[in-house]
């Protein structure tokens, strides 16, 4: 499908230097990516007092993108979805890498 073609150069690019994305060596390596919902802040004896049923806030509101992050590094944003009853993230947004901030960190 020449869209997701498009897509996997276009996350290739934010995730990876030009001299990085023509080396085919590294396209089989397998790397972890997460879908970040929101962050907490919470000291240790919050942490240790969490239960079953404990609801935990998060800094994001309800229908603000998520973070999906490749090895700690923001590489794209998007919204949660169900696909087949589990959860997905569509893309919506990809983050290209500032030469600046070389961890691609908001």
């Amino acid at each position: 499908m020449a869209d997701n073609e498009t897509l996997g150069q276009t996350l290739g690019a934010a995730f990876l230097d030009s001299s990085e994305s023509k080396n085919g060596a590294i396209m089989d390596v397998d790397i972890d990516i997460v879908a970040v919902l929101g962050t907490a802040e919470l000291k240790i004896s919050q942490i240790l007092q969490l239960g079953r049923g404990a609801v935990v806030e998060l800094d994001r509101r309800i229908g603000e993108p998520v973070d999906l992050q490749a090895e700690r590094r923001l590489i794209a944003r998007g919204e949660v979805v169900v696909v087949e009853d589990k959860l997905a993230v569509q893309l919506t947004e990809i983050v290209k890498r500032n030469r600046m901030d070389p961890g691609g960190n908001r």
